[in-house]
């Protein structure tokens, strides 16, 4: 429900500590084209990862190459790095979309729907549970890029089936990880990046759980906190 627009403040401070930022909306989100919300195939979101981290490494050939997700993002960052670690030197996935608060026999009507319905806009978020700073829960009430925003059936069975395939490769990932979620985030379950930390076979690897925390980490109340976090995990490892 989000796009790379809410981020520019988190961008400044890594421009500041002297990392390059490139982003990039997944494709029907933002200033992304395609059918609002909708995703085809988790694969195609790989990759579009695939030649953001191309472009990067062009510009800055000898430079390392971290990966950040946000949400759903996370997910798919982390399956990314499942197929190509090798062109990365660390992940960061936060408020990972992994687990999500919804009965098992839902998610499954989901992936069933999905054949039938896929275009059928199923699912509206709340801007409420994504921060507890009412000035950013009102500016994306008022976004118009988030206007009408409502999730296709089809965008959620890929989520859950990129999560199937992230769960079977989970050992197979080694590079350098860091997981951050908050304990009050009502979008996606903390436990998803709990199993994931207990699965993924990194020997460097941290969970960062902010208590109270919602779902936005980097929009929400003392995110300055997060920030913080990030950037010293990443100035240990380059």
């Amino acid at each position: 429900n989000s796009h790379s627009g809410y981020y520019q403040d988190f961008a400044v401070q890594l421009r500041v500590s002297g990392f390059q930022v490139y982003a990039m909306d997944l494709q029907g989100r933002g200033q992304s084209q395609g059918e609002r919300y909708y995703t085809a195939d988790y694969n195609d979101v790989l990759s579009d990862i695939d030649a953001l981290v191309l472009i990067a490494s062009a510009a800055l050939p000898s430079a390392p190459v971290f990966l950040f997700g946000h949400s759903a993002g996370g997910v798919f960052a982390a399956a990314y790095a499942a197929q190509k670690q090798y062109k990365l030197k660390g992940l960061i996935s936060e408020s990972f979309a992994f687990k999500i608060p919804a009965p098992a026999f839902a998610l499954a009507a989901i992936k069933f729907m999905a054949h039938i319905i896929p275009h059928t806009r199923l699912v509206k978020l709340n801007n409420e549970d994504f921060s507890r700073d009412k000035a950013h829960v009102f500016k994306m009430n008022n976004d118009p890029l988030l206007e009408n925003e409502k999730q296709p059936v089809k965008t959620m069975q890929q989520l859950l089936l990129a999560g199937e395939y992230l769960k079977k490769q989970m050992p197979e990932i080694k590079l350098p990880v860091l997981i951050l979620h908050g304990t009050a985030d009502q979008a996606t379950e903390p436990a998803g990046s709990e199993y994931f930390m207990a699965n993924v076979a990194s020997a460097d690897k941290k969970l960062k759980l902010y208590e109270g925390h919602y779902h936005d980490l980097l929009n929400d109340k003392q995110q300055g906190i997060v920030i913080s976090d990030i950037l010293i995990w990443l100035n240990q490892r380059v």
